[in-house]
């Protein structure tokens, strides 16, 4: 089984892209990313890609084989739908294509342009990922369904919206030197609390924006890495993907993620770590309880001690296990589909210290990205180690 090199990263600079097409955003990011790697675009095998709402926003299908050629890339290509996490599903499958050996050098990444609707248009597009028949009928929008998840949490293990706050401060401050980042300034634990409901208990700075942007890495086999010199010492050493029922009120329980538990499980015996061996982590923090519950899941906090990280310190910057230093999805954007390949490369950025926070995780040598779909009906996890 081949070692997967992380060869190269290309991020557009997430936000609002006005009039661009999204086939522009993601030519972008793969020209980033196919320039950092410095390789040919014609030895290319594949590419994985990852859209969740483009047939929607844009009234464009059958994406893949248009990114491939607004890439310069002569090549098959796949797209892959999992909701929010169709990006890390299709990082995924570009891991598994190289370790069986059925390609060398694949690009692999997304793209979301969602800014080209409005706010109720952009709710309604989201709302697909959930049960149309028990939910988005009965009136369930991405705000509401989490809205329930942070009050099952508030009720079964404590905690409150000025906990909660704690994680969006962290997150806007980490943006703040981020040049990637739709939400580069700060706020206050004062400003979260005083924020307009978006759904109780959420409020706005528990949310994450509406965003316009694309990511593209360039994985390579370790044969193909040495052969052609290059520079690539970042490995994704372990994958993981878990699943749920779709609907919160066919779950178990609805204050725990347990398709991201299956997928970091799943994850850290494929690489060998554990837990504790975790640096740095990327955690789909789409709204501020959502962060709370994936690092319960990662086991980077025990069970109903999510939510006291970012305000005991745990997860800052200065902290045990910084996370989210890229500033999340809540402060660096959340373009859907993109957002999977947006963390890998932040992972890799930071790990291989070109990040403008790399001085916080100098001596890191493993990083977890967790991406999840929907209300975590999905979920996929990576880990990424500094190859010995």
């Amino acid at each position: 089984m081949s070692t997967v090199r992380v060869a190269g990263v290309g991020l557009t600079p997430f936000g609002d892209h006005g009039d661009r097409a999204g086939r522009d955003l993601f030519a972008e990011a793969a020209a980033a990313a196919i320039d950092d790697a410095g390789i040919d675009r014609g030895a290319v095998d594949r590419l994985t890609y990852g859209n969740f709402m483009g047939s929607l926003a844009e009234q464009q299908g059958h994406q893949a084989p248009l990114m491939a050629e607004a890439a310069g890339l002569d090549c098959p290509a796949t797209r892959y739908e999992e909701a929010c996490a169709s990006a890390g599903v299709a990082v995924k499958a570009a891991v598994e294509a190289i370790r069986a050996g059925t390609a060398d050098l694949v690009v692999a990444g997304g793209m979301e342009r969602m800014t080209c609707l409005d706010t109720g248009e952009v709710t309604e597009a989201l709302a697909i990922a959930a049960d149309e028949l028990y939910e988005v009928r009965a009136g369930i929008t991405f705000p509401s369904a989490y809205a329930l998840m942070a009050q099952a949490y508030f009720d079964r293990f404590g905690g409150g919206r000025k906990e909660l706050a704690h994680i969006a401060v962290k997150n806007h401050a980490n943006a703040v030197p981020n040049e990637y980042a739709q939400y580069q300034r700060e706020i206050t634990v004062e400003d979260a609390l005083d924020a307009p409901p978006v759904a109780e208990p959420l409020h706005l700075y528990d949310a994450c924006p509406i965003t316009d942007g694309a990511s593209a890495v360039v994985l390579a086999s370790d044969s193909f890495a040495e052969v052609n010199d290059l520079d690539a010492p970042i490995e994704i050493t372990g994958v993981g993907q878990g699943g749920d029922r779709l609907a919160l009120q066919d779950r178990d329980a609805i204050a725990q993620t347990p398709a991201a538990t299956a997928a970091a499980e799943t994850a850290y015996a494929d690489s060998g770590i554990t837990a504790s061996d975790i640096d740095v982590a990327e955690v789909h923090d789409c709204f501020t309880i959502a962060e709370a519950m994936a690092l319960e899941s990662l086991g980077i906090a025990d069970t109903g001690k999510g939510i006291v990280a970012a305000r005991d310190g745990i997860t800052t910057p200065e902290g045990d296990c910084p996370v989210n230093l890229s500033g999340g999805l809540k402060a660096k954007g959340h373009p859907v589909g993109a957002t999977g390949g947006s963390q890998i490369a932040e992972l890799t950025r930071l790990l291989r210290g070109d990040h403008p926070n790399s001085e916080y995780v100098d001596d890191a040598t493993t990083g977890v990205a967790h991406n999840a779909g929907g209300t975590v009906a999905s979920a996929v996890v990576h880990v990424l180690e500094v190859a010995e």
